[in-house]
């Protein structure tokens, strides 16, 4: 069943439907309930893509209202770091290069920017502990074996063999999966299919031809995938159907591809998880 929801949503967020303990929290905002105008309306959380910065900053107070917590925001570069955030740290501060989070203070908010690349919130069996990875492929694909998923879940499993929950790697792990760029809209060049398939000979399934030499890839089926290999197989969320696709839903979704040279830019939704 769904976490339980914070008052006050606009109706279209997305609270996740994934069987974890009523203490975590989590959800992914989508373009309603903020005061951007266009081409970012409604609700654009980043402050980085040249919206007006005083409305970024009222989105930004409407979404810590509304989910009752901390959200932090990173500086995302389609890497694989992992911040550790902490109650009342300066962790905490927004601007941490990181592409990855994770923490076990309650009501600290990891946060991940998207629009188009796919948002992964991570949690355990026990509500010890939680995480968010903000996979795009180059992230996702990572470089000799490790990408983001790798490095968050293992600092995941790190953080909560601390908190004396066992050796990290016999801790049950759950992910959720938010919306992305589908697998009808992603086409990429060789060289991305030929980067996964390095990794892992399996990954051919996941591509499929598009034009002449160029590619369809499922995003949420590599990150299956890629989840899969490091054992947390309860994976919940975006299973690749047009409703999940950021491109193909403008009236709920901002969209990078779809928006950024049509329109003249690209808001940013966000995904976040926290501990209540």
């Amino acid at each position: 069943m769904p976490n339980p929801e914070p008052a006050g949503l606009p109706h279209d967020w997305i609270v996740p439907d994934w069987p974890v303990p009523p203490r975590v929290r989590a959800l992914c905002t989508t373009r309603g309930g903020g005061v951007s105008n266009a081409p970012y309306a409604s609700l654009n959380l980043g402050d980085h893509v040249g919206d007006d910065p005083a409305a970024v900053q009222e989105n930004r107070r409407r979404f810590a209202q509304a989910i009752g917590a901390h959200p932090v925001f990173l500086r995302q570069v389609h890497g694989w770091q992992v911040a550790a955030l902490a109650l009342q740290d300066a962790r905490t501060a927004d601007g941490a290069v990181a592409d990855g989070c994770v923490s076990a203070a309650s009501s600290v908010a990891c946060t991940i920017l998207v629009a188009d690349c796919l948002p992964v919130l991570l949690t355990d069996r026990s509500a010890r502990a939680v995480a968010a990875a903000h996979a795009g492929w180059r992230g996702l694909a990572g470089a000799g074996g490790t990408g983001v998923l790798e490095a968050t879940v293992g600092a995941l499993r790190d953080a909560l063999a601390r908190d004396g929950g066992g050796r990290g790697a016999d801790i049950e792990l759950l992910a959720w999966l938010g919306p992305c760029i589908g697998p009808e809209r992603f086409e990429v060049g060789a060289e991305v299919k030929a980067a996964f398939e390095a990794h892992d000979p399996a990954a051919t399934a996941c591509f499929r031809p598009g034009r002449t030499s160029r590619w369809l890839a499922d995003l949420p089926g590599l990150a299956r995938q890629r989840l899969g290999a490091l054992g947390v197989t309860s994976v919940y969320g975006n299973d690749g159907s047009a409703g999940w696709c950021t491109v193909g839903n403008p009236a709920r979704f901002h969209s990078y591809r779809r928006d950024q040279a049509s329109e003249g830019g690209s808001g940013r939704m966000a995904a976040c998880i926290w501990l209540a």
